[in-house]
């Protein structure tokens, strides 16, 4: 007789078998991008400017020195196709036209590539037009933009800019986290995390996390008030829910248009906050629209989780405190669409002054930091959370991935006026949100797995990643005379 369990060894082949139907059932957290044509046209990068003269003075040189040869007098200086129209460059095409310049460093003397001024004058200082056609590029493929001419960015400069990240070759493991040989965590928590658990004589949790968890680090952040209502909301909810993240709509539009749902945050006034409990159909999280004690405590022990607004101006780190100090443990951080408060300090600095005051307080993993404001391209996000942030907001971005024009005032939230598209629909707009997600996801995948950074959680506040331009040059250049702050 055999006392306790009996382990009976299958057979290879039928072990194999049952492994492999295990094996199937794991999902990978994927989006699914697909190519998504443009509803309308962005002006070309580039004019190109051809004397016919000076042309046709070049092929009838050729004619006569390469006479025979005819592949070599009909050849055309660009693999892009400019001058491979019907009368080569006499009408040339500049639409396809990258700016390689290899046309006007051969010919300076009659070709001319210049920056067209339709696309500058897109956007405005901060949300710039390569910014604008990095975006509809990402919300049209899906993919990592790739320039086969490498960076031809600034290195260096105000706002984001100022930070470099550190991406050794000696930490990094590997980096195909993009092709799926190796598994990078972009989900995030939201909501209080205990520093340690409490239990009474039963043995019961007496402080049991109340949270959540979504797949990526960002969440989409309310339209502007030109369309805080119609098809945009409804297109960010169905592109939430595919994504499995959150979209934070004003309250009267999730229940005019019946959006109310588990990826649907209601941003509710806290004279109305008594309406939490009118937002059913899955809601999990509600979000108060400014800082009220009152309206705290009503909801303070309301299973659903609730997030406060704070926006970056005034007094804004006593009033944080105030918040955690009496339970808030979702904070959402706001500033203009530029990053900036309203006393010009840049959301980075900001960010890192919120994120160090937790830490100094003991209380920074109890707390949630959500950072919306000067969201411009997809390496903001990584530096927003090296800076302190759990996730941020994505707002003007979601829209410019719509190919939505804006006017006017495009640094006041809630200001610009917002022209969209002619024949946005549903599907279309849903797809090009998804799109978006899937290549900024995606770029922070490359930049994780080239730290060998294995999830984002652990990306937050971890400044020793980053390096300031600033800082840098202030170590290198400080003792040399005439630099600003130097020896004189």
């Amino acid at each position: 007789m055999v006392d306790g369990p009996v382990t009976i060894q299958l057979p290879v082949a039928e072990q194999a078998r049952l492994n492999r139907e295990k094996a199937d059932t794991y999902h990978r957290y994927h989006i699914d991008a697909a190519e998504t044509d443009s509803r309308q046209k962005y002006p070309r990068r580039f004019n190109v400017k051809v004397g016919k003269f000076g042309l046709a003075k070049l092929l009838f040189k050729e004619f006569f020195k390469y006479f025979g040869h005819w592949d070599v007098v009909f050849s055309r200086p660009c693999t892009y196709g400019v001058f491979s129209g019907p009368v080569g460059g006499f009408s040339p095409r500049p639409d396809l036209c990258v700016g390689c310049l290899r046309c006007e460093v051969q010919h300076p003397d009659f070709v001319k590539v210049t920056h067209n001024p339709e696309l500058a004058a897109l956007g405005d200082s901060y949300m710039t037009s390569k910014h604008i056609a990095t975006i509809d590029e990402e919300a049209r493929k899906g993919s990592v933009p790739v320039r086969g001419q490498g960076y031809r960015g600034r290195f260096g400069g105000p706002g984001f800019d100022q930070m470099f990240t550190d991406m050794s070759e000696i930490v990094r493991p590997s980096r195909d986290g993009i092709h799926g040989r190796e598994l990078i965590g972009t989900s995030v928590d939201l909501g209080s995390k205990p520093m340690r658990l409490t239990f009474d004589k039963s043995g019961g949790i007496l402080n049991a996390p109340k949270m959540m968890t979504i797949q990526v680090p960002f969440i989409y952040a309310p339209p502007p008030d030109a369309v805080a209502s119609g098809i945009v909301p409804e297109i960010l909810v169905e592109a939430a829910g595919k994504v499995d993240t959150l979209v934070f709509l004003p309250e009267n539009t999730v229940t005019a248009q019946g959006l109310a749902g588990e990826n649907v945050v209601p941003i509710i006034a806290p004279t109305r906050i008594g309406n939490i409990e009118s937002h059913g159909n899955g809601t999990r999280m509600v979000e108060m629209s400014s800082w009220n004690l009152d309206a705290w405590n009503q909801v303070k022990e309301h299973p659903l989780l609730v997030s406060v607004q704070l926006p970056l101006s005034g007094d804004w780190k006593n009033t944080m405190m105030e918040m955690i100090d009496n339970g808030v443990s979702i904070i959402h951080l706001i500033s203009d669409y530029h990053g900036e408060s309203e006393d010009g300090g840049f959301i980075m600095d900001l960010y890192q002054e919120a994120h160090f005051a937790l830490v100094e307080k003991g209380c920074r993993d109890e707390v949630t930091l959500l950072g919306t404001g000067g969201i411009a391209g997809a390496d903001h996000l990584p530096k927003s959370i090296i800076t302190g942030m759990d996730a941020v907001g994505l707002d003007l971005p979601l829209l410019i991935a719509m190919q939505a024009r804006l006017t006017g005032d495009t640094k006041t939230r809630g200001g610009p006026g917002v022209k969209l598209p002619r024949g946005l629909d549903k599907e279309w707009g849903v797809q090009r949100i998804l799109n978006l997600s899937c290549s900024w996801r995606d770029q922070l995948l490359e930049i994780l797995g080239a730290m060998g950074v294995r999830e984002v959680r652990r990306l937050r506040g971890e400044v020793g990643r980053a390096m300031w331009c600033g800082h840098l040059e202030a170590e290198a250049f400080g003792d040399i005379e005439g630099f600003p702050g130097g020896e004189h």
